[in-house]
């Protein structure tokens, strides 16, 4: 019986992704994703067959159900999150179907008949997480990471900060919030500051290899073949494979190089700009109740710790899709619950400091 419920949430989930593949193919301007998205509408269509056949020749009948109103919901997600990041959306779920498929191919209710369309199935859906990715090959989510860090280190450390000011402030919601602000520009500098040296000591540290492998390569082939054989033995490379790699790779310097060391793409000034500018974001949602609530710092901070909240929760949202995580709620909850829980704990702090210094203000 169990078998036959994961059945039929495997015939609507592939109905599902029939119905908003072929919504998007009609929506999306952008030509080669168009056209994936109505490869895949195909495809999804054939395996919704199969479940439908293989519940119909059950005895189990089946209600096809229309969608109209989530597929809203995709499009305004994909106008928000932009192609590449709606994609690895797309992909994060293509992912957990595969896990499912391959739990249910073993499971002794398929006939060998169906195990072998099953085994097609799961060849699809790994070919469709290959489609999708290619459309983020190109993509450089180092900015995004960046980004949502330095929001993150911004709403968190500020929350922080005016939470424990609150309690030794508690009358004075402007001086919480002043504060605030000055501590959260000093830390955007610092973040930014960070983010530049170090991308740029990553370059430099690569460039200093690669000089290396030029010097080694000009000099002496063989103590450069023998760096190269050192860091692909390191990796878990077999050595009679690691050898092979070596001796055909032997006259390529940039391959050399390449296999060597990791290219850095990140623009260290962009990725300054993009940490500072996220941690003034960041700092904005705890701070800006204590500029217009003037009567109590613990009013201001109820509100902050709701915007704070909200906040994280989108935070935890991105951070999930850009990562290729496999629970959003998950990464919400850790978000939400370690960024209240340091509030809760710099509250506590400032009471105590209040206590042991006789401060009332």
């Amino acid at each position: 019986m169990q078998a036959i419920e994961k059945a039929k949430k495997f015939y609507y989930d592939e109905l599902n992704a029939k119905q908003l593949y072929s919504y998007l193919a009609k929506v999306e301007s952008k030509k080669e994703v168009k056209e994936l998205f109505e490869e895949l509408s195909k495809i999804e269509a054939n395996h919704t067959k199969f479940w439908y056949d293989f519940l119909s020749d059950r005895g189990v009948k089946l209600k096809p159900k229309v969608r109209a109103n989530s597929l809203w919901f995709y499009k305004i997600l994909r106008t928000l999150l932009g192609s590449r990041l709606f994609i690895i959306l797309l992909e994060m779920q293509e992912s957990n179907s595969t896990d499912e498929y391959y739990e249910y191919y073993k499971d002794p209710i398929l006939t060998e008949s169906e195990r072998q369309g099953l085994a097609l199935i799961i060849e699809d859906e790994l070919e469709h997480e290959k489609n999708l990715g290619n459309q983020n090959k190109e993509a450089n989510f180092s900015n995004i990471r960046d980004f949502i860090l330095g929001m993150n280190d911004g709403l968190v450390e500020i929350l922080g900060t005016v939470t424990g000011l609150s309690a030794v402030y508690q009358s004075k919601p402007l001086i919480v919030g002043a504060s605030g602000l000055v501590v959260g520009i000093a830390g955007a500098l610092s973040m930014a500051i960070g983010a530049y040296t170090s991308v740029r000591s990553q370059r430099q540290v690569n460039e200093g290899i690669k000089s290396k492998m030029e010097l080694l390569f000009n000099v002496s082939k063989n103590r450069a073949k023998e760096e190269l054989l050192n860091k692909l033995s390191e990796s878990g490379i077999p050595d009679d494979i690691s050898q092979e790699i070596v001796e055909k790779l032997g006259d390529n310097e940039n391959a050399m190089a390449n296999l060597l060391v990791e290219e850095v793409k990140e623009n260290e000034i962009k990725s300054a700009l993009y940490t500072g500018l996220a941690y003034l974001v960041g700092l904005f949602f705890p701070v800006i109740p204590y500029f217009f609530i003037t009567s109590s710092s613990v009013l201001a901070l109820i509100l902050s710790v709701i915007f704070a909240a909200i906040a994280l929760s989108i935070v935890g949202m991105v951070v999930s899709i850009a990562s290729e995580s496999l629970s959003i709620k998950n990464k919400i909850l850790e978000m939400v619950l370690s960024g209240l829980g340091a509030a809760a704990l710099s509250y506590l702090f400032g009471t105590f400091v209040q206590f042991v210094f006789g401060i009332n203000a």
